[in-house]
């Protein structure tokens, strides 16, 4: 049986995004092998990518559903950088019509960082500002939610 959304008798190429309002980080991968790999970044003004590149993308990888990360709080309620996050999926929903998911990635930058200092990155905020790890955060909320499409818990953050 067919998901609704999903391409008959393959699965979905998903492009995973991580919102911030200086760069989003962006995240590619596909339901049969559940894994994903960081692609290059995207430079925001405010939160606005350069769409022009953001369409690229999209010609290039052609996605078939766009996962976009949820910045919740602890408590599950939304912040004022939630209610970005969900604006800039609906614009992706209204400039591509590919179906458009929210996923909660609380902790993911956070972990982000953890993983990319035990890969011995330079522990700095500077250090992360010049070398991002926005690519890795979408990586691990794109990965949390082929979990939960698995049945699985999402992973959870540190």
């Amino acid at each position: 049986m067919t998901r609704p959304g999903s391409k008959v008798g393959g699965p979905r190429l998903v492009l995973a995004f991580d919102f911030g309002t200086r760069r989003i980080g962006v995240a590619v991968g596909n339901e049969l092998t559940a894994s994903a790999r960081a692609l290059e970044s995207l430079p925001a003004r405010d939160g606005i990518p350069d769409w022009d590149r953001v369409a690229r993308l999209v010609a290039e990888w052609q996605p078939d559903l766009f996962v976009v990360g949820l910045p919740l709080d602890r408590d599950d309620s939304e912040s004022a950088m939630s209610q970005r996050a969900r604006k800039f999926g609906k614009r992706l929903y209204g400039r591509y019509g590919k179906p458009l998911e929210m996923m909660d990635e609380r902790g993911s930058t956070r972990e982000a960082k953890a993983i990319a200092r035990e890969s011995g990155y330079r522990d700095s905020r500077k250090s992360y500002r010049e070398q991002g790890v926005d690519g890795l955060a979408a990586v691990l909320i794109l990965e949390s939610w082929f979990a939960t499409q698995e049945g699985l818990p999402a992973r959870p953050f540190s």
